[in-house]
């Protein structure tokens, strides 16, 4: 399909629709763009009117001069939902797109429907020795190797299997893809970042999805769950932190239950 692009606080983003019914918006993960999603748009938009984009400083959207943060993200995300004249959405975010999903929840409720969390969080701050070095050691990789080498890294960890080598391949040359300057701005919009403190406002129903083999364990996806006031958590087993990836057919199809759920809950209330 043609690339659609959209004029939001002062950046053009780049976003594809498809199919009719209640919107579903798709927020990718750090580094990589909108056509993560294909799998989930090719199957979502039987039923749903669903939207995917490239967040500023990704893709085909426009790349300033950072500094970025989480606010702005979320921002982007309000601004498009609104110029599109969209009801409110159920929001669906991978890793760094859960990130922007929480902030978008918690800044402007009234825009969210439901939130699906896969593989992230409401927050990124160091609590221990471990942490804090993870976090410099992630930045400084950054700094010294760029998108292209970095990707290289990263997809062994995420693709280990060697049935997994097109993955790899296809995760490396998206990677490669990246301006350096609004990836590392991007990366550094994620340190210290935190919205736990004001998750107990969101009121609409939430999944959290959590990979079995993700970065962080599925105890800590436990742990900011008991916060949430309607959540429920689920696990695909098999799957990286990729998870739209590597198990396209179960994320899918927990997908389409939830919707299913939340619409229903929409509905019941009215009733």
């Amino acid at each position: 399909m043609p690339t659609r692009t959209i004029r939001v606080n002062d950046v053009d983003l780049a976003y594809d629709i498809a199919g009719q019914g209640e919107p579903v918006l798709l927020i990718h993960g750090l580094g990589s763009g909108r056509h993560d999603w294909d799998p989930q748009m090719a199957q979502l938009s039987t039923r749903y009117r669903v939207i995917t984009y490239d967040v500023r400083g990704h893709g085909d959207s426009s790349k300033p001069r950072g500094p970025y943060n989480m606010e702005q993200f979320a921002e982007d995300a309000a601004a498009m939902i609104r110029e599109l004249a969209l009801p409110p959405v159920h929001v669906v975010g991978l890793s760094l797109g859960g990130m922007i999903a929480f902030q978008l929840a918690v800044d402007d409720p009234e825009l969210v429907r439901s939130l699906t969390i896969i593989n992230s969080g409401p927050e990124v701050i160091p609590r221990t020795l471990r942490d804090h070095l993870t976090l410099r050691t992630r930045l400084l990789l950054t700094r010294l190797l760029g998108p292209a080498r970095l990707g290289k890294i990263l997809a062994k960890r995420l693709f280990p299997k060697p049935e997994q080598d097109l993955l790899r391949r296809a995760f490396v040359s998206r990677v490669a893809q990246n301006d350096p300057r609004a990836y590392l701005a991007s990366t550094k919009a994620i340190l210290g970042w935190s919205v736990t403190d004001r998750i107990g406002q969101i009121t609409c129903p939430v999944l959290v999805i959590a990979a079995e083999r993700d970065y962080t364990p599925i105890a800590a996806k436990r742990a900011y769950l008991g916060k949430l006031q309607k959540a429920r958590l689920e696990v695909i087993m098999d799957s990286g932190h990729a998870t739209p990836w590597d198990q396209p057919r179960a994320l899918n199809a927990k997908l389409l239950a939830f919707l299913a759920e939340s619409s229903d809950e929409e509905v019941s209330k009215v009733a």
